[in-house]
């Protein structure tokens, strides 16, 4: 009996999973969708992506002060060449000035004004630091990030903010930009105000191409 009920739910937990790499949010509520884009995603298929949906592709381009995606530039010219609206995205690292992580975003991503608005990630805690973080110490440091940004950029940036930034520091409803918030399949709340990109779906196949996407859908 146990070894049936065991079969029942790797059986159950294989279909959940199945479901939900197929899964996208309605069209009818969401229909503009594309993807978040990065290492971990290894190579993309650009024309396939947009052949499955994707209208618009966001990449990650930099991290802190000192990292960079070698393959942006290579990912910005595919996408584009399918169609695809680009935008670039810049992880925060509350540990590092916001001066050279200005610098580092800035010498990676064109000035173009193609380019959708910047985004600014802030996914990481006060655990990832050497150092005690006050929260008007990062709030500071990120506002500057976002400001030199924006003027690199030539538009507002879009703040990308995981649940934990949020809890641990409260950004959200301190600084006046749109949100990218994240969670699997369910609509995010955490921001305290309604959001502009939403990751719906971080496991995402698609046809024509290998492994999983980010997927994100924006909000009209």
């Amino acid at each position: 009996m146990l070894g049936a009920l065991l079969l029942v739910a790797l059986v159950a937990g294989g279909v959940a999973w199945w479901q939900l790499r197929q899964w996208t949010p309605p069209r009818a509520q969401f229909p503009v969708q594309g993807v978040e884009w990065g290492l971990e995603e290894g190579a993309a298929n650009w024309r396939a992506l947009a052949a499955n949906g994707a209208s618009f592709a966001y990449l990650d381009a930099s991290d802190g002060a000192f990292a960079k995606d070698s393959t942006f530039a290579r990912h910005l010219a595919g996408a584009r060449e399918a169609g695809l609206a680009v935008g670039a995205v810049h992880r925060f690292d509350p540990c590092q000035p916001a001066d050279p992580q200005a610098g580092n975003f800035a010498t990676i991503v064109p000035r173009d004004s193609e380019l959708l608005p910047p985004v600014v990630e802030f996914d990481r805690g006060q655990e990832s630091c050497p150092q005690t973080l006050s929260d008007a110490a990062v709030e500071s440091e990120l506002t500057t990030l976002l400001n030199q940004i924006e003027t690199h950029a030539g538009k507002p940036a879009i703040l990308k903010l995981s649940h934990e930034a949020q809890d641990q520091f409260g950004i959200a409803t301190r600084l006046e930009r749109d949100l990218w918030l994240s969670r699997t399949y369910y609509q995010p709340d955490y921001g305290g105000r309604p959001w502009t990109l939403w990751t719906a779906n971080p496991y995402r196949a698609y046809e024509g191409g290998e492994g999983t996407v980010r997927w994100v859908v924006a909000r009209e």
